[in-house]
């Protein structure tokens, strides 16, 4: 997302598609860009740039060959419910032993350390790993995925 890269719990993502056409939901939370029909099923896709107010990912970004079609979302599943989050670009997979992670530093790209499981140096930056079940609470959940079932 935008300048940073940022990384989640392989044992959240269901999986990851491509980008589609997203269709807005009236009287949504304003990081809601709308839904998705996957297969049959309705999925909420959120836009983490929106809700953390990250500047989206742009050509002179220091990551090598940024192409704009290579963006789409991944399928989340918190506490059951499937969510959707925009990403610019997928890096890589990579495997992370617990031991490598480290906790965040206070403030980080806009995203308060509440929504940061913690970071990891990869190569000559940081990878932040995002807390899926911190970056969306209970009540949130309520707002998000009843309205559109």
């Amino acid at each position: 997302l935008g300048d940073e890269l940022y990384g989640v719990d392989i044992m959240d993502v269901k999986e990851i598609v491509k980008i589609q056409s997203v269709r807005p939901i009236p009287n949504a939370p304003y990081y809601v860009e709308g839904i998705i029909n996957l297969r049959g099923e309705i999925i909420p896709i959120i836009n983490l740039h929106k809700r953390f107010h990250i500047k989206e990912m742009t050509k002179d970004s220091d990551f090598d060959e940024f192409e704009e079609d290579e963006g789409g979302f991944i399928i989340l599943d918190i506490e059951g419910n499937k969510i959707g989050i925009i990403i610019d670009r997928i890096n890589r997979v990579i495997s992370v032993d617990k031991g490598e992670i480290k906790p965040p530093p206070q403030m980080l790209s806009g995203i308060g350390t509440e929504y940061i499981h913690g970071v990891v140096r990869q190569d000559q930056s940081y990878l932040i790993i995002l807390d899926t079940r911190r970056l969306f609470n209970a009540n949130e959940l309520q707002k998000i995925v009843p309205e559109i079932r």
